[in-house]
């Protein structure tokens, strides 16, 4: 409980109020549907959200392989906002085929093609090769950013610098 003047105020009520008018909103309803329902004004609806706005526009997703610096790349594409990240070393690339069967492997392959296909933007890292072969399946554009030529065996640094540059170009309709 809050003390405001001579109110007072429930922050646990307020919390619950905005978390309702939210899951109406993400559920489809318009300002004015989750308005009326609520019975407030729809400007308050329409000033929450821009209040809580992080970002507009496409939805990125990131696909990258071999990356010897994976969590410091991972952790600048969770503050950069990009909706998921999927980025391995060597290892866990071989890792990751060597745990499954044939079938397994290939239901991974594409459980993860039609993910992929849910993005609006896609941002491969790896070898000129896989970008040419991910553009192709996927059939849409795909931003590629060159870390060798195909087969690299090793695991290669990534310029944070330099996809920070391209996630940004990206949200900014470049």
């Amino acid at each position: 409980m809050i003390r405001i003047s001579d109110k007072v105020i429930s922050r646990h009520k307020i919390d619950n109020f905005i978390t309702e008018i939210l899951q109406l909103r993400s559920m489809g309803l318009s300002q004015t549907d989750v308005a009326a329902r609520l019975g407030i004004d729809r400007t308050l609806v329409s000033r929450l959200e821009n209040m809580g706005e992080v970002r507009k526009g496409k939805s990125v997703a990131v696909v990258g392989f071999p990356i010897s610096n994976r969590d410091e790349i991972f952790n600048l594409l969770q503050a950069e906002g990009v909706d998921y990240a999927l980025l391995m070393t060597e290892k866990e690339r071989w890792d990751f085929v060597r745990q499954k069967s044939g079938i397994e492997l290939f239901d991974a392959i594409m459980e993860l093609i039609a993910l992929a296909h849910s993005y609006d933007q896609i941002v491969v890292i790896g070898s000129d090769k896989r970008i040419k072969i991910i553009r192709a399946v996927l059939d849409k554009k795909v931003v590629g950013l060159v870390i060798g030529e195909s087969p690299i065996k090793e695991d290669k640094y990534v310029d944070p610098a330099e996809l920070v540059a391209v996630i940004r170009a990206i949200k900014a309709g470049h």
